[in-house]
Formats: C-alpha cells, structure tokens, sequence
C-alpha cells in the first residue's frame, strides 16, 4: 500500500508530497515554518520551530497519527549556533520517549528558513 497524504493546513512548496504512507510507515517530507497562507512565518528560531512542528503534527493528524507515533526525525538548521533554542522548543513536544533523530547544518532551505524538519513515524500497532 502506497497512499498520498494531504489535507487542510498542509501544503507543500515544491513537486511532492506532505507525506507518503507505505505500509505501517508514513515518511514526512522536511516541514518549513510556513503558516496556512503559505507565508513563511517571521521571527526568530523558536518562532520557526514551533510552526514547523505544529505543521508536522497536521500531516501527521490527517494520517490518523501523533507525534507518539515517530520513530525518526532530522531536523535541518541554517544556523547550528541556533541548536539550542531548537532543542529547547522541540523538547516541548516530547514527553519521555522521543524518536530518535539527527540535526544537520546546511547552507539554506526554501524560502529563506532557518529550520526543517522531516520525519518517519510508524504505525503498525
């Protein structure tokens, strides 16, 4: 089973998907802070975090799913001088067993954003 995921609130900024279910695994495509306009959302890390979190929790909502339900995240930073104010918005999410993840620097991500963040969740119960 392979299935396109979309819904109300997500949107994509290129080709592809939001997220692909195949099988028990649903792989999320990197989630910029861009708000239902699709306006990239202004302000610092925490800013962007928090909206490209919130907009990871759509997609995986409009799959029947939760943020219990990752397995694997990596998170894209601009700035890894800005580690830290990501954690510490990211943590916020989490309660005692986060997925397991990785935080990588790059050079630039679309639309001018300082954080991405894809994931995989599993949902075979």
């Amino acid at each position: 089973m392979r299935k396109a995921i979309t819904g109300p609130g997500i949107s994509a900024v290129g080709p592809y998907s939001p997220a692909i279910r195949a099988g028990d695994f649903l792989f999320i495509s990197g989630q910029v802070p861009i708000d239902s306009r699709g306006e990239l959302v202004r302000g610092d890390v925490r800013d962007q975090t928090r909206q490209a979190m919130e907009n990871l929790k759509r997609v995986l909502e409009a799959a029947g799913a939760s943020l219990k339900d990752l397995v694997k995240v990596t998170i894209y930073l601009v700035d890894m001088n800005e580690f830290a104010a990501v954690n510490e918005v990211y943590g916020n999410y989490f309660d005692l067993e986060p997925p397991a993840r990785a935080c990588v620097a790059v050079r630039e991500l679309p639309k001018g954003a300082r954080v991405e963040i894809e994931a995989i969740a599993y949902l075979g119960k």
